[in-house]
């Protein structure tokens, strides 16, 4: 079966980013997967002949270099990127270091820059692309503790939404995902990075956390966290449109929350993320 072209989905080895390429390949696409874990891209590779592992650590300057010369120089060009790699931490913002914050840059944000500009070239010349740019809710608003990797997502939003407008006359389209809650590994790993906050905070804030926790606890009451399928038949949806949308957004809290943001004035969802985070009443004497 002749292909569709190529696609990169980055981040691949787990969640949306998997769930991503499996599906791109069974559309007829040639994807080249990448991510950090080699053997977690092996075993993704054995799916589909139409899938390639490529191993790559995009927190690595000099490995992000030499792949996107890789491909800047593909016989075949890229022209449907997947900008999925990134990762959290988690932490009032006294508690987390410049180097873990300049972390978070350099894979969510730096990472995508880099790789978008080693894909653009040939799109422009073809006159035809689709960039699909993972954001989140938090890309429009942060949830307490969550002030730097909101912060990666807030400047995604920026260079999405200016790119989209950049490249529109060449017939590439731009599109943001706005994932909510979804159930992989991402919260995993956000948490083993951030580690015991409470062990090793000023006693100031450790009301801050618990109440915080008690308050995030008692807003997912009854919610049911999908898994990375539903955002995977977004992004698909989206790549196989022929007239996609700016942007996407599904998951727990794309309504109550993310709604809010676009509907409210900023005193307005200040009040209200006070309120829904138990955060309102607490005065630390």
């Amino acid at each position: 079966m002749e292909t569709k072209g190529k696609a990169l989905v980055t981040g691949a080895s787990s969640g949306i980013g998997r769930e991503t390429a499996l599906r791109l390949a069974r559309e007829g696409f040639q994807v080249i997967a990448a991510a950090r874990r080699k053997e977690r891209l092996e075993e993704l590779a054995k799916r589909s002949p139409n899938i390639v592992p490529r191993p790559v650590d995009l927190s690595d300057s000099q490995a992000l270099d030499d792949f996107s010369r890789e491909l800047l120089n593909l016989s075949e060009p890229v022209t449907v990127l997947i900008n999925n790699a990134g990762f959290s931490l988690r932490g009032a913002l006294e508690d987390v270091s410049l180097s873990s914050i300049k972390s978070l840059f350099e894979v969510n944000l730096f990472a995508l820059i880099k790789i978008t500009q080693a894909c653009l070239p040939w799109m422009r010349r073809l006159r035809k692309g689709t960039i699909v740019n993972l954001s989140s809710i938090v890309g429009k608003f942060p949830f307490p503790t969550s002030g730097p990797y909101s912060a990666t997502k807030h400047a995604v939003e920026a260079i999405t939404d200016a790119l989209r407008m950049e490249v529109r006359p060449f017939g590439i389209r731009v599109v943001t995902i706005r994932p909510g809650m979804i159930g992989t590994e991402f919260n995993e790993t956000a948490n083993r990075l951030t580690g015991d906050l409470l062990s090793r905070t000023d006693p100031d804030y450790k009301p801050v956390y618990q109440t915080y926790g008690a308050g995030m606890a008692k807003l997912f009451t009854n919610v049911s966290i999908p898994g990375p399928e539903l955002i995977a038949d977004l992004i698909v949806e989206a790549v196989l449109s022929d007239s996609p949308g700016a942007v996407y957004a599904k998951g727990p809290f794309v309504k109550e929350l993310l709604g809010e943001r676009l509907r409210l004035d900023d005193e307005g969802f200040y009040r209200l993320m006070m309120e829904k985070t138990g955060l309102k009443g607490l005065i630390v004497e």
